[in-house]
Order: C-alpha cells, then structure tokens, then sequence
C-alpha cells in the first residue's frame, strides 16, 4: 500500500497566507494575538486574520458567505496551487474533508444583533458544513465532500479521515484540513465565561498565552483557515510533485469520562495508535507540536500522557506549543498546526514554546525554550488534538 504523501500546503492564518512566511515568523517567535473589542467588561485578545474577501470573491458571490467559509476557499485554493494539482484527477476522484467546529459565527452574531432583521441567508452562512461546500464549488469537487465537527480536533480527524480514503483508494486527491473564525462579541463572552481564556496586563496581550509555563492563565481564541492535499505517494511520484512529508500515522479515541476535562488515558490512546500505524517507536519521533492551551489543568495531563507513551525516551522528545503565537483556532486548530509540524520535519528547525520563562515542574518536558532551534536528525513528528467533547486526534509525519 502506498504511503500518504502531502503535496500541497495552504494556510490563511494570523500570521499571514504565505506558508514559509508564517513558519519564519514562529520561528522568531512572534506574537499574533493583540487585544480586542475593548467595549466588552472585560479585557479579550484574539488573533485575527488580515484578510481581503475580494480576492477571491466578487462583492455579489459574498452574499450570504461568512467569514469562516472565506477563508476555508482561499486556504484550500492555495493549497491547491502549491500542489499544482488543479486538473490533474476526475472531479469525481477528488475529495473534501473539512474541520469546523462552529460553523459561522459572525452570520448568526448579525442575526442576533439585526434589530429584527435576520438577513435571509443566515442559515446557509452558518451551517458548519458551509466551508467544506464552497470549497468544493470552488474546486469543482463531485467526490466526497465531508465535514468533521468535534470541536478542537475537527480539522486533525478530518486529515486523519482523508489520509484512510487516499488508502483505501476512494479518492485521488484530498483536500483537508479546515477553518474557523468566531471572533465575534458573543462568542467571546462565552468562552470568557467559561474562565479557559487568558488573563492579560494592558500592553501585555502578545504574551499573554504561555503553555506549560507556571503562571499559564489559559489560551487566546484565533482563527484562520489551513489545508493540506493529500494523495498517495506513488501517484505524487508519477506526475512529479513535491512531497512535502509523508502522513504515516494517525490515530483517534474518545476520552469517554468528562465533557470539558481531559483524559491521560484517551490521549495516550491515541498517540500509540499513530505510532503503531506508522510502525514507528517512540524514539523515532523527535518532535512533538502540543495541543498545549496553556490551561492549568490540560497542560499537565498532555504532559503526562507524552511521558506515559515516551517513557525513557521522553527527554529525547523535543516539544512546543506554537499557540502561544497564533492562538487557538478551535476546529482549525490541527490544520495549522499540522502545516507548522511539516515544516519543521521539513526544515529541521523547531518553532519554539514562546512566553514560557519559568517552566511548571508539573509539566516537566524537553521544550523548545529558544527561538531559533534546528533539528539536525528530525526524521519524524506528531501533532496533537485534544477537544471538548473527549476526542483525541494525533497525526504523525515523516520526511519523505
């Protein structure tokens, strides 16, 4: 069976939409989260997305597109592009596999908000489905078109899905990955509610997330979209793409115990499940890209369920969270962050852990504390998802 290649990256995401950029602006350990809506009682920082909806919409194909499927379509369209796979299957033989987990946030805040007028389009705007839709029109996609929400391991289960379909020999080409935008008032209030975002000193939002640090306060919401396209190996080789890694295991479980708190025992599940499908041990992987949302209690237990499944060899396991600089983008979250654990196993360089100055002896890891750090001898890496709602997702990758 021919290995999963990865042959297209394409990211619209608060560190830009080129992705070499981005990885150099991690790299140097810069900080895309900054303060918003400052009317609201208390202080919010998210990471938002500098993007222009005209350049890849007439004002007229806008009607009734929310933000979360905008950037779905460019993300995915770039990354068909870096493919250079666009007329190289049958329509029919192209699949989208698509992480949302809210669907679009700022169509149903308008709706809320409208004074009585609910614009008519509301519910084909807010529909998680919707991102996946657009980008299959805009793709001309007549394959599978399929769409993943368990909130923040949509996007990493719907690549994970894909890699099974391009395996299984369903589709020639997939498009995966997945987008998220809920910056808005409303949603802010809720997660504020719920006492998981991070607290912050005026001027100090850019570093107000810290994973594994011991004053982690929790994360900062972001949004964006990233897709990876997905085809086997052997094909890629035939109609000579560039590879830019190769997804050799994945692996899923369900914590089964608690709605919002995390399990050691359901992500370590999942963790050994990629490593027995990529028939890798764990002192083949070098590098790990944490879910790491810099909670009090999550951090710890992502911690201690690396140190089950590494064991002795969990001092060679070099770790980030690149949230800390881009945020959590929820059900776009694996997406981007699967792009950055591609380019690290392909650069050999590690974005670091930032803000972390005083590390949680409970979280006792081999972090990347140093901007700038390469990996010689990286040959593998896993990127990992953990959501409400008990499903953990974890992707591992090779370089080719």
């Amino acid at each position: 069976m021919s290995p999963v290649a990865v042959t297209g990256l394409g990211v619209m995401a608060p560190h830009g939409d080129q992705v070499e950029a981005l990885f150099e602006r991690l790299m140097a350990a810069e900080s895309a989260v900054s303060p918003v809506f400052p009317d609201l009682p208390k202080p919010a920082a998210a990471a938002t997305v500098a993007f222009d909806p005209l350049r890849w919409f007439t004002k007229l194909q806008l009607a009734g597109v929310d933000r979360v499927s905008q950037l779905a379509v460019a993300a995915a369209d770039l990354a068909m592009t870096n493919a250079r796979a666009a007329g190289t299957a049958d329509p029919e033989r192209i699949g989208v596999y698509a992480g949302c987990g809210m669907g679009g946030a700022a169509a149903l805040e308008a709706a809320y908000r409208g004074n009585g007028r609910v614009p008519p389009l509301t519910i084909p705007a807010f529909m998680p489905n919707a991102p996946a839709s657009h980008v299959a029109m805009r793709q001309g996609v007549h394959g599978p078109v399929l769409t993943y929400s368990v909130a923040c391991a949509s996007s990493s289960l719907a690549i994970a899905e894909a890699a099974k379909a391009v395996q299984r020999g369903d589709v020639d080409i997939a498009i995966a990955g997945g987008s998220e935008s809920l910056i808005v008032p409303g949603v802010m209030l809720a997660w504020q509610a719920m006492q998981t975002l991070a607290g912050f000193e005026p001027g100090e939002a850019a570093r107000a997330v810290r994973p594994f640090a011991s004053d982690r306060s929790g994360f900062a919401l972001g949004e964006g979209a990233a897709f990876l396209i997905l085809e086997s190996a052997d094909r890629a080789r035939a109609r000579g793409a560039r590879v830019h890694a190769l997804l050799s295991g994945w692996g899923s479980s369900c914590d089964a115990t608690h709605l919002t708190k995390p399990d050691v025992a359901g992500q370590v599940r999942a963790l050994r499940q990629a490593l027995r499908h990529a028939g890798l041990s764990p002192r083949d992987v070098g590098y790990c890209n944490a879910h790491g949302t810099a909670t009090r209690i999550g951090d710890v237990v992502e911690r201690d369920a690396l140190a089950d499944v590494w064991g002795a060899d969990i001092d060679r396991l070099r770790v980030s969270s690149t949230k800390a600089l881009h945020g959590h983008l929820l059900g776009a979250a694996g997406a981007l962050e699967a792009v950055i654990t591609v380019m690290a196993l392909s650069q050999r360089r590690l974005p670091p852990n930032a803000n972390c100055v005083s590390v949680d002896p409970a979280c006792a890891l081999n972090l990347v504390l140093q901007a700038g750090e390469t990996a010689p001898q990286l040959e593998a890496a896993i990127s990992s998802s953990f959501a409400f709602g008990g499903t953990n997702s974890a992707l591992l990758f090779q370089r080719p």
